[in-house]
């Protein structure tokens, strides 16, 4: 992934918890070990012509395990997948999780980030892309 001062909607970017990096896995592969990967994000997209605010992950396997999460980010190539979304805001409507203290916090995250769209949300590190 590249990072940009500038938030660019057609970019398609993410704003990144450099506190979130996980290891949850690996398994033996072409030239060894391989590290599944996931790291906390959050972006901006339009829907039917509305912005919208996500919440959710970005995720890949690597190799060698990378130390922290601005190396996994920036050895991360491959986005024709993008982030796994696990909560979204539209301003009016909220799609996600349906346990109430997980949509809560997914709530409040989404819903000052909408408002304040495009600003990065304090604890994430802006912006990503592929």
């Amino acid at each position: 992934m590249i990072r940009e001062e500038d938030f660019v909607q057609s970019h398609g970017p993410y704003a990144v918890d450099l506190d979130s990096l996980q290891i949850t896995g690996s398994f033996d592969g072409v030239g060894g070990t391989w590290y599944q990967c996931r790291a906390d994000a959050v972006w901006f997209r339009r829907r039917k012509g509305l912005t919208v605010a996500c919440i959710g992950e970005l995720r890949t396997s690597q190799q060698p395990r990378p130390a922290d999460t601005a190396e996994f980010l920036e050895r991360y190539t491959d986005g024709r997948y993008g982030g796994d979304c696990f909560g979204r805001w539209d301003g009016t409507r909220y799609w996600g999780a349906q346990e109430p203290g997980i949509a809560a916090a997914h709530l409040a995250l989404l819903r000052p980030m909408l408002e304040r769209h495009p600003a990065i949300p304090a604890g994430y590190d802006g912006w990503w892309r592929f």
